[in-house]
C-alpha cells in the first residue's frame, strides 16, 4: 500500500494510516520516496541498531548553495558512524555530563511555574508556556546571553523545515539564512567563552578534550545547534502533542491530579502516543535483512517511529492513551548507537511542565481546537489555546 506523506488528512492524523502499513508488511517500499519504510516495532528497532544501516552525510547540491546547511550536518555526531560518531558523541558527552542536566532542575522548574502563572485564564500553551520554556532551558544550558534569547527559537524553527517529505522553496532559502546566522553567532560566542569562560555547556565543550583531541570550531557549533533543534524542538513539540492527549482523555488527567507520582510514566506515555519525531532515516553500507525484507547496499530505510509505538505486538491496546502504562519501550527518543544524548533533559523539561501545569491550571482544558502543523517528520501543533483558570461551561 502507499502513503501520501503530503495529504492533509493523513498529516492530521497518521495513525490509522500507519496502523495499515504496519499490518500490511514490517517493511515495505514506498515508490513516491524511493525508501524503504518499517513500520512495525521490531522492524524500527532493528532498523535503529544495526550497524549496517547507518548515517551517512553526503552533501546536499548544488554543495555550494546548501553549503551553511551542509556545514552543521557534516560536522554532526547524528549524521556520522564511527569513528568520527564515536569521537564527537564522547567529546561532547563529557561537557555534557558535568551536571547539567541537575543544575537546571530547580530553574526548569520555576520558570515552568512563572509562566503558568503568568499566563491569563486563557493562553496558548505553546506560545504562553512551552516555546519560552524551551528557549530558557536551552540557552540557561548552552549559556546564551539574556537579549539574545529570542532569536533561537525563529533559527531553529526554520533550520528543521529542512527535514519535511515535502518543502518549499521559501522554507529552504529561510533554513541557509537561519543556518548562517545562527552557526555564526555560535561561533561569536564560543569565542567568547574560549577567553572568559563560564559554568555552561558552550564553555565546556570549548574547554573539553580527550588526550591532544578536542572539538574544532566547526564541530562545537555543529554540536551545540544539533542540541538546541533536537532538544528545542522535541521539547515544544512532545509537550503539546502530550498535552493535547491528555486533554483528549480526561479520565486520565483525573487519575494523573489524584496521583503525581504517575508523572514520569505520564511524560513516557506523551512521547509513545503522540511522538515529536516520527521518521529517522538510515542508509545500507551493505545488503541487510530486516523483517524477512532485503535492504540492498546504498538504499535508504525510513523507520516510523510512530508506527512503531503504536504495535499491539508489544503495547497493550496501543491507540489508547495511559498515563500509568508499564512496561512502555517506545522508540521515541531513538534507539542504538543514535539514542537520544538529550533525553535525560527532555524529561526533565516535560516533567516540570506538565507538574506545573497540574498546579497552577485547577481548570486546565482545551479551550478550542488544537491547530496542526502540517508536516509529518517533525509532528507538532501551531496552537493549543487552553482554558486555564476558569472551567468551562461545556465540553470541547
Amino acid at each position: 500500500m502507499e502513503i501520501d506523506f503530503s495529504d492533509p488528512e493523513f498529516l492530521r492524523d497518521p495513525y490509522p494510516a500507519l496502523g495499515r502499513l504496519r499490518e500490511h508488511a514490517p517493511v515495505s517500499w514506498h515508490a513516491p520516496t524511493g525508501r524503504w519504510l518499517a513500520a512495525s516495532h521490531a522492524a524500527v528497532d532493528a532498523v535503529l541498531r544495526d550497524r549496517r544501516l547507518g548515517r551517512f552525510w553526503r552533501d546536499w547540491e548544488p554543495a555550494d548553495a546548501y553549503e551553511p546547511f551542509n556545514l552543521l550536518h557534516r560536522n554532526q555526531m547524528m549524521e556520522n558512524e564511527p569513528p568520527a560518531h564515536t569521537r564527537l558523541r564522547s567529546l561532547v558527552a563529557k561537557a555534557f555530563a558535568r551536571g547539567h542536566v541537575e543544575r537546571l532542575r530547580p530553574a526548569v522548574a520555576a520558570e515552568a511555574a512563572a509562566l503558568l502563572t503568568a499566563a491569563g485564564p486563557e493562553s496558548d500553551l505553546l506560545t504562553d508556556v512551552a516555546e519560552p520554556l524551551a528557549v530558557t532551558v536551552i540557552a540557561e544550558l548552552l549559556g546564551v546571553p539574556l537579549p539574545d534569547r529570542p532569536r533561537l527559537r525563529p533559527w531553529s524553527a526554520a533550520i528543521v523545515r529542512m527535514y519535511e517529505v515535502t518543502r518549499t522553496a521559501e522554507a529552504e532559502a529561510a533554513a541557509l539564512a537561519a543556518s548562517r546566522e545562527f552557526a555564526a553567532y555560535l561561533a561569536g560566542l564560543a569565542a567568547r567563552r574560549r577567553a572568559d569562560p563560564r559554568d555552561d555547556l558552550i564553555s565546556h565543550l570549548v574547554a573539553v578534550r580527550d588526550g591532544t583531541d578536542r572539538l574544532s570550531t566547526d564541530e562545537l557549533v555543529a554540536s551545540a545547534i544539533l542540541l538546541l533543534n533536537a532538544g528545542h524542538e522535541a521539547s515544544v513539540n512532545a509537550l503539546g502533542g502530550g498535552v493535547v492527549a491528555l486533554l483528549r482523555h480526561p479520565a486520565q488527567l483525573a487519575r494523573l491530579r489524584a496521583d503525581r507520582g504517575l508523572i514520569p510514566a505520564a511524560v513516557e506515555e506523551m512521547i509513545r502516543y503522540d511522538p515529536p519525531l516520527h521518521m529517522f532515516v538510515r542508509t545500507a553500507a551493505a545488503d541487510v535483512r530486516v523483517a524477512g525484507v532485503t535492504i540492498p547496499a546504498g538504499a535508504e530505510v525510513a523507520a516510523l517511529l510512530g508506527a512503531a509505538n503504536r504495535d499491539p505486538a508489544v503495547f497493550v491496546d496501543p491507540d489508547t492513551f495511559d498515563v500509568a502504562r508499564d512496561p512502555n519501550p517506545h522508540v521515541g527518543f531513538g534507539a542504538g548507537l543514535h539514542f537520544c544524548l538529550g533525553a535525560p533533559l527532555a524529561r526533565l523539561e516535560l516533567q516540570a511542565a506538565l507538574g506545573a501545569l497540574l498546579d497552577h491550571a485547577p481548570a486546565l482544558a482545551l479551550a478550542a481546537d488544537p491547530v496542526p502543523r502540517p508536516t509529518f517528520v517533525l509532528r507538532a501543533y501551531t496552537a493549543v489555546p487552553l482554558t486555564i483558570g476558569v472551567a468551562p461551561t461545556e465540553p470541547i
